[in-house]
């Protein structure tokens, strides 16, 4: 039971760093960036060249942020802005059209064989103290780095000028920028800490998981993406909460099962998922809507 807790309470502290870094990108352009997985993986692959040259596990680290920011960048500059006035659906299309992109240049660059990126090896083994020695000591750093990103995230947000703008133009983009916030300013610091956060998802997955390959984080991309729509995508708080929930969800669904039942954890998961949207259609945190949204 202590490791089901401590792995449910890693797996959902990586999965709300993945939503907070997919949140800020949306609220201040309201869109979802499909492509977050594949910076993930160009981290982790950053991750296994540095192994795989023996460069001290510190340049590894540093290659990773580098590698994850400064695409993040180029996104920015070479998509998102051009496409700003266009329609969601397009901006939507873009973010797919790069998701596959980057995937494609994977698996050109390095082959559809996986690749080793032995770092922190000391963090897979267990802590040897007691009750707690099935307990492994990257469980505990997953966790600890959750905390400490999410915390200087809130204060980032909560007693800065930036913070203070980037909140104000997740409410109305439009009046911020015509107070005086500066839309380019603004959207850039989003995408890179949206990046800083997806590096150092890679630094943990990749300790978890030393396997890099093509399709790397691309399941847990997906099943973060369903966890912020659940949670409630509007809002930071609401779909970082929905992060969390579904990474406890998942991983509690996958230590309770037995090896040969665990392909159907994504069926327990997305079948819960559509059963919390069918009740609460604005998300599982988000406020209760004064009426419903109609379609046509």
């Amino acid at each position: 039971m202590l490791q089901t807790l401590f792995n449910a309470l890693a797996l959902g502290s990586v999965y709300a760093l993945m939503a907070v870094g997919i949140g800020l990108v949306f609220g201040v352009l309201r869109l979802v960036n499909f492509a977050y997985g594949q910076l993930i993986m160009a981290g982790a692959y950053a991750l296994a060249i540095g192994s795989s040259h023996n460069w001290p596990e510190w340049v590894s680290v540093l290659t990773c942020f580098g590698v994850v920011i400064a695409l993040s960048l180029l996104m920015e500059l070479a998509l998102f802005r051009p496409l700003r006035g266009s329609s969601a659906a397009t901006m939507l299309v873009a973010t797919f059209a790069v998701a596959f992109l980057l995937q494609s240049i994977a698996l050109l660059k390095f082959g559809s064989l996986v690749k080793t990126a032995a770092i922190f090896p000391g963090l897979f083994n267990p802590i040897a103290h007691g009750q707690f020695e099935t307990v492994r000591k990257i469980t505990v750093a997953a966790i600890a780095c959750a905390v400490v990103a999410l915390v200087a995230l809130t204060l980032l947000l909560g007693r800065t000028t930036i913070g203070l703008h980037m909140r104000a133009a997740s409410q109305d983009f439009q009046t911020a920028r015509a107070l005086g916030v500066r839309a380019n300013a603004v959207i850039t610091i989003a995408v890179v800490l949206s990046g800083v956060l997806a590096a150092v998802v890679s630094v943990i997955l990749v300790v978890e998981n030393p396997f890099v390959e093509p399709h790397f984080a691309l399941r847990d991309t997906i099943i973060v993406l369903v966890g912020v729509v659940v949670g409630g995508i509007d809002r930071l708080w609401t779909a970082t909460l929905g992060g969390f929930a579904i990474g406890v969800a998942t991983s509690v669904f996958t230590d309770e099962l037995s090896s040969a039942h665990s392909v159907y954890v994504d069926s327990f998961v997305f079948g819960l998922v559509i059963l919390v949207l069918l009740v609460r259609p604005e998300g599982v945190f988000a406020p209760f809507r004064t009426r419903p949204v109609e379609r046509a």
